[in-house]
């Protein structure tokens, strides 16, 4: 078996403004990733999150998505892009993207 890679991604509900994320912005990202790897999870349970910038305080409430994948070159490249894509979909100043080794027994 390859090496896997697991990429979380936190996702908000709301846009900076205030305004709520429409589903079928999520409904995207979600069918974008499984047609690429096949398979994509996400999390329902809200995630709340507290983030500054610039000295002040942002609050939001978030999705986590989760891909699991080969640990190779070519998958780190294209959520690095992913991750600007993200940015500018849900209209924000970051995307938290974390990955890490997995092992899938």
């Amino acid at each position: 078996m390859s090496a896997l890679r697991r990429y979380e991604i936190l996702l908000p509900q709301r846009l900076n403004d205030g305004t709520e994320v429409p589903r079928e912005v999520f409904a995207e990202v979600l069918l974008e990733l499984r047609r690429r790897f096949g398979a994509v999870s996400c999390e329902t349970q809200i995630i709340q999150g507290l983030w500054e910038n610039q000295g002040a305080v942002f609050h939001d409430d978030l999705v986590r998505v989760f891909v699991d994948v080969s640990d190779t070159a070519a998958n780190r490249e294209f959520f690095v892009g992913f991750k600007d894509q993200l940015k500018s979909r849900f209209q924000q100043l970051d995307i938290w993207l974390t990955t890490y080794p997995i092992e899938a027994l």
